[in-house]
């Protein structure tokens, strides 16, 4: 029998999927138990630490950008009590500095929405880095360069919005509209 009492013998193992957008809670879910996983949800990290309480589960998907803490602090709570976890963090904001930082805190991979069921069950399965990746040749734009840094500066101030448009030297809520936007893709 297993440990974890979210597992069913490990033939359904627990994934905890945690995004504040319903809908694309409710379809990831649906298709990830038809691949054979037995699903819980949540829509915030406060909701998602109170599902897990000791027992976390084999996998999970977090969303980065929730209402409330930052989904890094659920990957840092779920690594701590399970360093083999396997954690894909998914979000719509996507930049270097985030990435690095949900490495360092657990997590094994990390995708840009939208992300369809497929994509991160490959995620899910993970657990090395991919040295045959390619990689791009291209330098980054102005307006890429501006979007990593101003993430960098923004996790170096544990998501102060305020403490970071000082530093920028930007007001805040010219700050706060340009966090609103989709980064420039590459």
């Amino acid at each position: 029998m297993s440990d974890n009492v979210h597992d069913i013998i490990d033939v359904h193992p627990t994934l905890l999927l945690v995004d504040d957008d319903e809908l694309y809670c409710r379809i990831l879910g649906n298709a990830m138990k038809k691949r054979g996983f037995t699903v819980l949800t949540a829509h915030n990290v406060a909701d998602a630490l109170d599902m897990v309480g000791e027992i976390p589960p084999k996998y999970a998907v977090v969303d980065l950008n929730m209402p409330g803490e930052s989904g890094l602090v659920l990957i840092e709570k779920i690594h701590k009590l399970d360093p083999e976890a396997h954690m894909v963090v998914l979000t719509g904001y996507a930049s270097v500095a985030t990435a690095v930082e949900a490495i360092k805190l657990g997590a094994t991979h990390y995708l840009a929405k939208p992300a369809d069921a497929d994509e991160v069950l490959k995620a899910l399965g993970k657990t090395d880095g991919q040295v045959d990746i390619e990689v791009k040749q291209q330098p980054l734009s102005p307006k890429r360069l501006e979007w990593e840094h101003i993430q960098k500066v923004l996790t170096e101030n544990d998501g102060n919005i305020s403490e970071t448009a000082r530093q920028l030297g930007m007001h805040r809520r010219t700050l706060q509209r340009k966090l609103q936007k989709r980064p420039v893709q590459e």
